[in-house]
């Protein structure tokens, strides 16, 4: 079993955990919850051991194995899908070498520091059962199996991860970890970038998978498919319920209707022996009671209510001057890449005060029409026409990436600030919950959720009607 024991870390004077604790068993589905910044990644880096604590450690059961997908990966250039997948099974080597030093203990007799007969032999079961489910001879068909499961057909197998966009590298990354069979799955916020027909397969594939899944996400309806209980970090403190997410949500709001109840109640009674404290200390006579009383109050165990946070975003986006009536007319729009035709004959306009959401599988051309539009990319043959005066705004699908991590949020926003609103810099952020000393933060120690929301912040240093 994987245990979290009354870990504490600390950023500055903030507490990001104060003495947090939980146990996740081999088989469990765990959602781990919170607002942004709340310290859901971090604790993920805590587990894998990248980030050191104040307090408190982890332990992890001998032989359990945990794989990490990260919100944001990278890959070398030129590997293939294919092959980077079949690397998951890098771990056979590793475990046949263990096996073979296993078997060398138990013929010998001499055992290893902190081994002996029974944990080597234990030990020995534990790796070849993890050899007989990775089974050299089955590799080629699983790796095939989980790729088209996450979308890829046969002519993705040998091509560059790199020629593909974010979300199919995000999957790449996905199957890799997925065949590699570790004992407990640490997944960030990895949804956002799978279509309906993925997410489907996926949220099949880890309620069926053997080990333990622990899931950032903030699809409500994939955390009830899938979680069978919830870890929901709130300013510090680590919460625990059983159940899926909406059951987590009405345990949550019937806890904290008990605890403001009880937290009242008390404060009662503690009032009331306030004013007879006060009543009996101003009496020569009643002075020793009175101290007596105070002692006995100043040792009632208080209740706590978590002070939860209740910001709220606030935005206001700058007034810009009325657009044409056609914000954006594509004729003929086509759009090709050597061995795929990715668009063919798209004929669209956008009408002034609609509201519009492109579809479709990963792969069908969703961020290619946008970035043909935005004249990012230039089309095979037709046209995108822009109306007169329209201001746009583009937030692309990695316009985290486009801010520098040794920037302070301040610096990021002041460098993309005109001289005409440079003075509004402090006060959009403060739309976006960034406030006080937050702004000085370097954006490289930001959350996933906080990088995004601070990309977005820059989308109002400028008037937008479209």
């Amino acid at each position: 079993m994987l245990q979290i024991r009354n870990i504490e870390l600390h950023f500055g004077e903030r507490a990001l955990f104060n003495q947090i604790s939980a146990t996740i068993k081999r088989g469990e589905k765990v959602a781990l919850v919170g607002r942004n910044g709340a310290g859901k990644s971090t604790l993920f880096k805590v587990i894998n051991r990248e980030l050191s604590v104040d307090a408190g450690d982890i332990q992890v059961s001998s032989n359990l194995t945990l794989g990490t997908l990260p919100q944001e990966v990278n890959f070398p250039d030129n590997v293939q899908v294919k092959e980077e997948a079949i690397k998951a099974f890098d771990q056979i080597k590793i475990i046949e070498r263990k096996i073979e030093e296993l078997g060398v203990m138990l013929e010998t007799g001499n055992y290893s520091v902190g081994y002996s007969m029974e944990r080597a032999s234990q030990e020995l079961s534990d790796f070849h059962e993890q050899l007989f489910l990775l089974g050299n001879n089955q590799i080629e068909g699983e790796v095939e199996k989980v790729l088209k499961g996450l979308g890829f057909n046969d002519d993705d197998l040998d091509k560059p991860i790199n020629s593909f966009s974010g979300g199919w590298r995000m999957r790449v990354a996905m199957a890799r970890l997925h065949l590699s069979a570790p004992d407990y799955l640490l997944l960030d916020e990895f949804t956002n970038h799978l279509d309906i027909e993925s997410i489907i397969w996926l949220e099949q594939y880890l309620k069926d998978y053997a080990g333990a899944v622990v899931i950032i996400s903030h699809d409500k309806l994939f955390m009830d498919r899938v979680c069978d209980r919830v870890l929901e970090l709130e300013l510090g403190k680590l919460y625990d319920y059983i159940g899926n997410y909406s059951a987590y949500k009405l345990q949550r709001a019937e806890r904290m209707e008990k605890l403001e109840a009880a937290f009242a109640n008390q404060q009662r009674v503690i009032e009331q022996k306030q004013r007879t404290i006060d009543r009996f200390m101003a009496k020569a006579s009643k002075t020793k009671m009175a101290q007596s009383m105070q002692k006995q109050l100043d040792k009632i165990e208080k209740v706590e209510v978590p002070v939860t946070d209740q910001r709220e975003w606030n935005l206001r986006f700058p007034k810009a001057n009325r657009s044409a009536e056609v914000v954006v007319d594509c004729s003929n729009l086509q759009m090709s890449y050597p061995g795929k035709e990715v668009l063919k004959e798209v004929e669209w306009k956008l009408i002034r005060g609609e509201k519009v959401a492109f579809v479709g599988q990963n792969g069908q051309g969703k961020s290619t029409l946008a970035k043909l539009i935005t004249g990012a990319l230039q089309p095979t043959k037709g046209s995108v026409t822009v109306g007169a005066s329209v201001q746009m705004a583009y937030y692309r699908q990695d316009e985290t990436n486009y801010l520098d991590p040794n920037k302070t949020l301040l610096e990021e926003m002041e460098d993309a600030a005109t001289d005409e609103n440079r003075s509004k810099v402090r006060a959009i952020l403060g739309a976006f919950l960034f406030s006080g000393e937050d702004v000085e933060k370097k954006i490289k120690v930001l959350s996933g959720g906080e990088k995004s929301r601070l990309a977005m912040a820059k989308t109002l240093l400028k008037p937008i009607n479209w």
